[in-house]
């Protein structure tokens, strides 16, 4: 997400970096650039005009121009004004509330609610230890019930049943009431979308949502429909009082216009963002974290926090003693960390979090891709036990029958045990200076030393 944006954000701010003065023409030409990429990552024109004024304002005024390092400041400024546009501060969910908390989920066809719905209740399971209950009141698609009862068994909560020839009213409440008699924490009501917004489909919803009263009434919008999504947020807001938005396929959306116009738009927050298809690829949206990512210093504190949750650190304290005990770093090992890399969304999610990945030409990040990693996996589990323990026994007959056997060429299996053996060098000198049990304190105490991933 923001890759257009940051891109041309990236080269103008960094020709502001090194100024020794500003002045207001140079300012000028810099506000020029700074809107021509707002309107291209399809920012709406009422929040550029607004945005790019208020930079203009805060850049003429003496902190600025006087400053000591005046390009600095400036960047400081769009950075704050990022921030403040798209709302200062993340807001989670409000359940402080009599329990069960209800949450209600309006959107429109395809932009993933259903599939939110099963993310949101795995968050909350996961994360704030809440027991949940999920149910569909889309009563004109039954594969959306069907979909919906698949995703709480994956993720684990309880899925109340419900039927097309039932009200919507009448599931949503009898949910409730069942939830209240199994002192559960959360009941997440989905609700079925439209193709377009029509007086049907919100009278229907207006009717749901008067007879639940949820705690949180969240609109869940496609970010790739760039400006649409902030104006169908407004016209839902008109008719119900949403308390957030979650922005969904954020991972397919190069542009980032729907997250810069959204709060400015409704006046109401972004809480959560959609960044994959799989049942974790749910973030919180933090603005001032967007915001160092939309200007190129990464966003280190969400990949820490990804890999906490997500790094299997019992499995790489396993891996450490070994190493320790000079046992060497193997093909299963090497394995293991495309996986632990595959769970943090990939290299591409982790590269976009890494400070002064927006100074990398998109043409450079693209030669990086996961698809590579699932290749090097496939090579890997074609082989047997004793070729992955010991990759130097692999010459010509095996190497062709591990390539029959992975669907790949045998020089694929050549390129792929030299990046082993430049991994096992890595690993080898971590293990003599110690660097991978610092590693493992870090990522038990918050901060991962860095190690450990394929890069």
């Amino acid at each position: 997400m923001f890759e257009q944006l940051s891109e041309r954000l990236g080269k103008t701010i960094n020709n502001l970096r090194g100024r020794g003065r500003l002045t207001e023409d140079n300012i000028k030409d810099a506000l020029r650039e700074v809107r021509m990429a707002l309107l291209e990552a399809d920012v709406a024109l009422p929040v550029v005009k607004d945005f790019i004024e208020h930079v203009r304002v805060r850049a003429v005024g003496k902190d600025v121009i006087n400053s000591l390092t005046p390009g600095q400041a400036l960047v400081k400024v769009v950075n704050d004004e990022l921030v403040h546009l798209m709302g200062d501060a993340g807001e989670g969910l409000n359940l402080n509330v009599r329990p069960p908390a209800v949450v209600l989920m309006a959107g429109l066809q395809g932009a993933g609610k259903t599939t939110t719905v099963a993310k949101l209740a795995k968050r909350l399971k996961e994360t704030d230890k809440k027991s949940v209950l999920v149910v569909s009141a889309d009563i004109y698609r039954p594969a959306a019930i069907e979909q919906l009862k698949t995703l709480a068994g994956e993720v684990g909560v309880e899925f109340f049943p419900s039927k097309t020839d039932q009200d919507p009213v009448d599931i949503a409440t009898q949910a409730i009431d069942h939830a209240s008699k199994k002192f559960l924490d959360v009941v997440i009501v989905d609700t079925a979308g439209r193709l377009h917004i029509d007086e049907e489909m919100m009278g229907e919803i207006k009717r749901v949502h008067s007879a639940i009263n949820p705690a949180e009434t969240l609109f869940v919008v496609d970010s790739m429909t760039g400006q649409d999504a902030a104006k169908s947020a407004q016209a839902f807001d008109e008719a119900l009082p949403l308390t957030g938005v979650v922005l969904t396929k954020t991972d397919g959306d190069a542009r980032g216009g729907a997250a810069l116009s959204v709060r400015h738009i409704t006046g109401k927050p972004i809480k959560y963002l959609g960044v994959g298809e799989k049942t974790d690829a749910l973030e919180m949206f933090h603005p001032d974290r967007i915001a160092s990512r939309i200007l190129g210093m990464g966003d280190v504190l969400s990949l820490v926090e990804e890999a906490q949750q997500k790094v299997d650190v019992k499995q790489a304290e396993k891996m450490a003693k070994k190493l320790k005990k000079g046992k060497g770093f193997d093909l299963e090992d090497f394995r293991d960390q495309l996986r632990q890399m595959k769970n943090m969304g990939g290299v591409g999610a982790i590269m976009d979090k890494l400070p002064g990945m927006g100074n990398i030409p998109q043409a450079a990040k693209s030669q990086v891709n996961d698809k590579e990693f699932v290749r090097m996996e496939a090579i890997i589990n074609s082989m047997t036990p004793g070729e992955r323990r010991k990759p130097d026994i692999i010459k010509g007959s095996r190497k062709r029958r591990i390539a029959a056997g992975s669907g790949v060429q045998v020089q694929d299996i050549n390129r792929m045990l030299k990046q082993f053996a430049q991994m096992q060098k890595m690993m080898k000198k971590m293990s003599k200076g110690g660097g991978l049990a610092k590693m493992m304190r870090g990522l038990k105490g918050g901060m991962p030393g860095g190690g450990g991933f394929p890069f």
